[in-house]
């Protein structure tokens, strides 16, 4: 099985490494914060192999010339890493594979939040990392997409299996729950794990990851299909609900 150590990073970033016990390699996926990467790869006793990016931003690939410096790691992301001063060591897009040991993550293009972004799917395992493209109750800002692109991708995410857990790369659980209860108020699912983030950071406790399936029930950029009516958008296509849904998040 992967084994993933989830830890901070930044001021609201996640780290994370996914290690493979049978062949001893591990990988970091994206690079927030090099020191606190190369930390939690020591206390695990894990040595980093591989980083995967899932897309250019510096808090995502800031800290790759670092750790490859420090571990001889092979660099593999999207074309768009180049941005950052230096190209992957391996470019990859939608479709194509990456191995840790012998167990296999497909990328997936979920541009939108940036347009070469992709995502990394261990289908046999159930686990995905998102990078900025899904969060818990929310979805990446559209810096560089448009808002069908965007639906496009997301759609990729959501045919993933129900009980896939999603590592995505930010703790931005509370704001985007203030607002997905704002535009989806009688959501009952929705009401219960709002309480529950609630009461998870309060304590403290990290609101990531979570499951595909708390997703479609509560997120309001997946929902936004069944939102069309409150919406006001009846006769709009899918896309079109789910960029209302964008632009009042962005103002909200």
């Amino acid at each position: 099985m992967i084994h993933v150590r989830q830890f901070p990073c930044l001021k609201d970033n996640y780290g994370f490494l996914a290690h493979d016990d049978a062949s001893g390699e591990t990988a970091t996926v994206d690079t927030p914060d090099a020191d606190a990467i190369l930390k939690a790869a020591a206390d695990a006793g894990w040595r980093i192999t591989q980083i995967w990016n899932t897309h250019w931003h510096p808090d995502h690939a800031g800290g790759n010339a670092t750790i490859k410096a420090a571990t001889g790691a092979v660099v593999i992301g999207p074309a768009e890493v180049e941005r950052i001063g230096q190209a992957p060591d391996r470019i990859v897009a939608d479709g194509e594979t990456v191995s840790l040991g012998a167990h296999k993550a497909r990328v997936i293009d979920v541009g939108g939040h940036t347009l070469g972004h992709v995502a990394y799917a261990f289908d046999a395992d159930r686990i995905a990392f998102v990078g900025d493209a899904l969060f818990a109750m929310g979805c990446g800002r559209l810096f560089e997409g448009t808002a069908q692109q965007m639906w496009a991708s997301l759609s990729r995410l959501a045919a993933l299996p129900d009980d896939a857990t999603l590592y995505c790369a930010h703790e931005y659980t509370e704001s985007n729950a203030r607002f997905a209860i704002s535009i989806d108020p009688d959501n009952t699912a929705l009401q219960a794990r709002v309480a529950e983030v609630t009461r998870l950071r309060a304590d403290g406790k990290p609101t990531v990851p979570m499951t595909l399936a708390e997703e479609k029930a509560t997120n309001p950029f997946l929902r936004a299909p069944l939102l069309k009516r409150a919406l006001g958008m009846e006769s709009a296509a899918d896309w079109e609900a789910f960029g209302e849904v964008r632009k009042r998040k962005d103002s909200f």
